[in-house]
């Protein structure tokens, strides 16, 4: 192969490559995206400024600073969650990407300007823990639409993944320390009975964001190691109607031909589908794991007859 060729056949494979990293979105998906990440942003401004902001109880990250900077100057909320955010919309850019960045841009304006609107709507409620748990919950559930399409609402672990490669932590634990320590300060800010409402806040507000990004759908994938795979796989087709996968394996210590099954199940199922391994290989290898989503393939379950 000449050195022309050589060159013409990189730069095809170049534009491949650029081809498939900057596939852009449809309208529909653009659309879409927009909706809920509006919708996702006023959510969160519905339980800051409604629920969470009139009690004295804060959230985690930047949004908590912002809070306590909100309550000791005076000055809106939502200028300090556009202000303090801003930064971590350029890091958003180098470290993830363009539309991740301009995503979480919309999603701050949109948030922004959703606090500032509600900021003179009274409280929705006076108790604290009724406060605490409702402003966590509809708060969850707005960060995790906005996560769900694209974006984000907070900076902090945009900074957790920028600190991972210099600190001998993971993004987790330091997003965990980081916020440990915002919920402290609002012990001096405002009150330490106010600290630990906070704490509840953000541990309700952080489960609801799980739930919301991976759905109430809790699959699993299933994989079986048995002499009797076939057998399995049938019995799982025909009474459990879910669609199996055959992989070609080699024990690594006998050195024998294994077939492995592999297939998803939803959490109901589990009981039934270690029944119908149990009863055609009681010694078969069977493991069991959480996915937090699928998509395609023939995943939707057929009829059992």
């Amino acid at each position: 192969m000449s050195g022309i060729q050589e060159l013409n056949l990189i730069e095809q494979q170049e534009a491949i490559m650029a081809k498939i990293q900057h596939r852009k979105l449809t309208k529909r998906k653009i659309f879409q995206r927009i909706l809920l990440i509006t919708l996702g942003a006023a959510l969160m401004a519905v339980g800051l400024e409604i629920f969470l902001v009139p009690n004295n109880v804060i959230d985690g990250g930047i949004t908590g600073i912002s809070i306590m900077l909100s309550y000791i100057t005076g000055w809106k909320l939502g200028m300090f969650l556009f202000i303090l955010n801003i930064p971590f919309f350029f890091i958003g850019y180098k470290q993830i990407g363009k539309t991740f960045a301009l995503s979480t841009l919309y999603g701050i304006i949109i948030l922004s300007i959703g606090t500032t609107l509600l900021h003179p709507v009274p409280a929705f409620t006076q108790d604290i823990l009724l406060a605490t748990v409702f402003g966590g919950l509809v708060l969850g559930i707005g960060v995790g639409l906005v996560i769900r399409y694209g974006g984000s609402l907070d900076g902090t672990e945009i900074l957790a993944i920028l600190f991972n490669n210099k600190l001998p932590f993971s993004v987790g634990e330091i997003i965990m320390f980081f916020n440990l320590f915002i919920l402290g300060c609002a012990g001096f800010v405002f009150s330490w009975d106010r600290a630990m409402y906070s704490l509840i806040a953000y541990f309700v507000a952080y489960k609801t964001i799980d739930i919301t990004i991976t759905g109430l759908d809790e699959s699993k994938s299933v994989w079986i190691i048995s002499d009797n795979a076939k057998q399995i796989g049938n019995a799982i087709m025909n009474r459990l109607g879910r669609g199996v996968t055959y992989i070609n394996g080699e024990g690594a210590y006998s050195g024998d031909d294994k077939k492995v099954i592999f297939c998803v199940i939803n959490r109901l199922e589990e009981a039934k589908l270690k029944e119908i391994v149990t009863e055609s290989d009681d010694s078969a290898f069977l493991a069991v794991a959480d996915i937090a989503e699928v998509r395609g393939g023939r995943f939707k379950k057929k009829d059992i007859h």
